[in-house]
């Protein structure tokens, strides 16, 4: 499939691959490699058992739970720290919750297979637990290429922070057509985002300690 796999090379799966750039090794995500059955989950459900394509990540963000959990929660104001995510907009209103939907967009470069268009995430959270975790699912969908995702996060009080662990596995014609490069896609946007979001939270302005 030679069209798919050139569109492959160039999606950004997941936010912050477009601006992934080299980080200190202090602020790097930690990879771990895939294993089925020890998967993370929120509320006893995780990320799809029978995926190919599946990449886990965490990273220990110096700032308080609360300012890491609305920062990330917040999804409208996604733009403001993560330069990939282009529009991002609630579905439904109120508070953060389960059936909570949100849609949100991440350029797609030109490519052979397919000119510059925009990739278009429509999730929806499934389960939820307030500072503790989040599970969402959805299709992400541009020109030429359909992926399924279910995405997963942890958050944990650790000494020096919070520690955030992150997963999600992809499912699609595109993204099984070559496993190995889907995969690398998905964890360099995975580490990204996490790198984002320490940088965010970590910043004067959204420092919730105590004076």
């Amino acid at each position: 499939m030679p069209g798919a796999r050139a569109t492959l090379l160039t999606v950004p799966l997941a936010v912050g691959l477009l601006c992934a750039t080299a980080v200190p090794a202090a602020a790097a995500a930690t990879p771990h490699a895939a294993r089925p059955g020890t998967s993370l989950t929120c509320r006893g459900q995780g990320v799809d058992p029978a995926a190919l394509v599946r990449h886990r990540a965490e990273i220990v963000i110096d700032a308080p739970l609360r300012t890491v959990w609305r920062l990330q929660t917040d999804v409208e104001r996604w733009p403001a720290w993560q330069a990939p995510v282009r529009t991002a907009e609630r579905l439904d209103a109120g508070p953060f919750r389960k059936g909570s939907v949100f849609r949100w967009t991440t350029p797609v470069p030109p490519n052979p297979a397919t000119p510059a268009t925009s990739l278009e995430i429509t999730s929806t959270v499934e389960q939820v637990e307030r500072n503790s975790c989040i599970r969402w699912t959805g299709p992400a969908i541009g020109e030429g290429l359909h992926i399924d995702g279910v995405h997963v996060w942890n958050f944990t009080r650790v000494r020096g922070g919070v520690r955030v662990t992150t997963e999600e596995t992809h499912t699609g014609p595109q993204v099984e057509a070559d496993v190995p490069t889907a995969t690398g896609i998905l964890r360099q946007g995975l580490e990204a985002w996490l790198r984002d979001l320490k940088a965010a939270a970590e910043a004067p302005a959204h420092d919730d300690r105590p004076s």
